[in-house]
């Protein structure tokens, strides 16, 4: 299961997909592990995060990344710095 991610996304993008309009979750420094039962999509306003899946390479994710994870995927996360993140669940295609 693959990990997407788009590195600085333009603003056009960001508009298209209706990013400002997800809610908003944040984190401090922690390490944890998680299951993505449906697919998310998220788009990191400040953090630093290492995403190891259980099955396959670890990835870094920071501020102005957008991330997609799959449905199904089960990962650690270990936080950095402090994440702020909009997200959404399931197909946000656009």
């Amino acid at each position: 299961m693959n990990i997407h991610i788009e590195h600085n996304p333009s603003e056009e993008r960001l508009s298209a997909l209706e990013v400002l309009r997800w809610p908003i979750w944040q984190k401090d420094i922690s390490t944890f592990p998680w299951t993505y039962d449906d697919s998310e999509t998220c788009y990191l306003l400040e953090g630093d995060v290492i995403i190891a899946p259980d099955d396959g390479a670890a990835v870094r994710i920071r501020k102005g990344d957008l991330v997609t994870f799959p449905a199904g995927l089960s990962c650690t996360w270990e936080i950095l710095q402090p994440v702020r993140k909009h997200y959404a669940f399931g197909d946000i295609s656009a």
